[in-house]
């Protein structure tokens, strides 16, 4: 007669065998994979870059991202958009600010930022825009091609020549004279308001982008 193995014994045998089995199992358990994030590259072109959003990643293209439309009701004037015939209202309106010193978040004569100039300049003429940069650089129709910029645009540009980055700087169009003479005026943190070249050696290389708010 055979032996029988006592319970104690079948218990303890049994209780190890699913031990080691379930430790294997965590052997073909897969490594979760790691995400890779591609680093920017330079743009070739001064009208290939795009600015990345507010939250620092890079923008989809063109071809995949809708513009705002012009005519959004929160922020155009009740009785019409800004036409043609206003532009030269504009340039004058906003060179009444050069020699205004430079003041982060400021809004008038006292002192004033790159998009406070932009947001001020509209306000007096009975036009509400958006007040930040970021948002102001997705407000309107973005212009594609250089020659197309024409007084009254918007220009935006980013913090480090030749990369991508948010939107650190904005201004408006005065007078394009050549394809080498666009001419805008802004808010510079060293020199207050005053006018600049599109193609200087400063902000030929931080442009990204140029809108038509209206």
């Amino acid at each position: 007669m055979k032996k029988r193995i006592p319970f104690s014994i079948s218990y303890f045998v049994f209780l190890l065998s699913s031990i080691m089995l379930l430790s294997s199992c965590e052997v073909f358990r897969k490594t979760p994979e790691k995400s890779t994030a591609s680093r920017p590259g330079k743009r070739s072109t001064l009208m290939s870059r795009r600015p990345v959003a507010r939250t620092n990643t890079t923008k989809p293209t063109a071809a995949s991202r809708k513009p705002v439309p012009a005519s959004r009701p929160s922020y155009s004037r009740s009785s019409a958009a800004v036409s043609p015939r206003d532009i030269p209202q504009v340039v004058q309106v906003a060179r009444t600010y050069t020699g205004v010193p430079y003041r982060s978040g400021g809004n008038d004569k006292d002192g004033i930022d790159c998009s406070g100039l932009i947001c001020s300049v509209y306000s007096e003429i009975g036009v509400k825009v958006p007040r930040i940069s970021w948002q102001q650089s997705e407000f309107g129709r973005e212009i594609g091609k250089l020659e197309d910029i024409r007084a009254g645009d918007w220009l935006f540009f980013v913090p480090e020549t030749g990369k991508e980055g948010y939107v650190s700087h904005a201004g408006i169009v005065t007078d394009v004279r050549n394809l080498q003479e666009i001419i805008f005026i802004h808010a510079s943190t060293s020199r207050g308001v005053r006018e600049d070249n599109l193609f200087s050696s400063y902000f030929k290389g931080r442009f990204v982008k140029a809108m038509r708010p209206f």
